[in-house]
């Protein structure tokens, strides 16, 4: 489990693709100075798994599932990727509960400046879309966040200066991707509705 508090940007330093999976090298002096074998690390958003570890790099196996799902596969060496390490029991949730299993991909519509920050609309998959609520938690490339604004295919953001800073999310420009995480109770909710209506659909067919 994360917060979504980013510890450390790392520099991704090799992705070797091994049949429909790969493994990804990430330079990470932080993330990797305690990390051990099998340790979880959320990168840009994607819980993985160390099978390696240098004295500041790791090494983690990647599935074709996270591949499929993510934009880990569009990474290439120098490309910079936000890291956490998975909470500790005794660390204050600063941010959300983030389990590093994404929805998926949204798409930068549009990167409004302020005076010290940003905001920043994204696209909003219709099956994600009931998820995302005005005011509600969402991880973006694995960065905990609040919904500012949401409409039925896009959703917005605003980025304070020690998030445009300390992340990615700053670089961010139209037509880029970011991986996106919606908040676990939304997605627990929906499916308690789910059986829910279909218990209702089933005793309106046995009246």
């Amino acid at each position: 489990m994360f917060t979504g508090l980013i510890e450390e940007v790392g520099e991704v330093l090799a992705w070797e693709p091994v049949g429909d999976s790969a493994r990804i090298t990430v330079r990470a002096p932080l993330t990797a100075s305690d990390a051990t074998h099998g340790a979880s690390i959320s990168v840009s958003g994607v819980c993985l798994t160390v099978v390696d570890r240098g004295p500041d790099r790791f090494t983690a196996d990647v599935m074709a599932e996270s591949i499929r799902m993510s934009t880990l596969g569009e990474r290439r060496p120098g490309d910079r990727v936000d890291l956490e390490r998975a909470a500790l029991v005794t660390d204050r949730l600063g941010g959300h509960i983030v389990q590093g299993h994404i929805d998926g991909t949204a798409t930068v519509l549009a990167v409004t400046p302020g005076d010290a920050w940003q905001v920043v609309r994204f696209t909003l998959d219709p099956e994600h879309a009931p998820l995302v609520a005005r005011k509600g938690s969402i991880a973006v490339d694995g960065v905990s966040l609040t919904v500012s604004d949401v409409a039925d295919d896009w959703f917005e953001v605003s980025l304070i200066p020690e998030t445009l800073t300390a992340t990615t999310l700053g670089a961010l420009r139209p037509g880029d991707r970011v991986n996106i995480e919606t908040d676990i109770l939304a997605r627990h909710v929906a499916r308690l509705r789910e059986f829910a209506d279909s218990e209702q659909h089933r005793k309106g067919a046995l009246a």
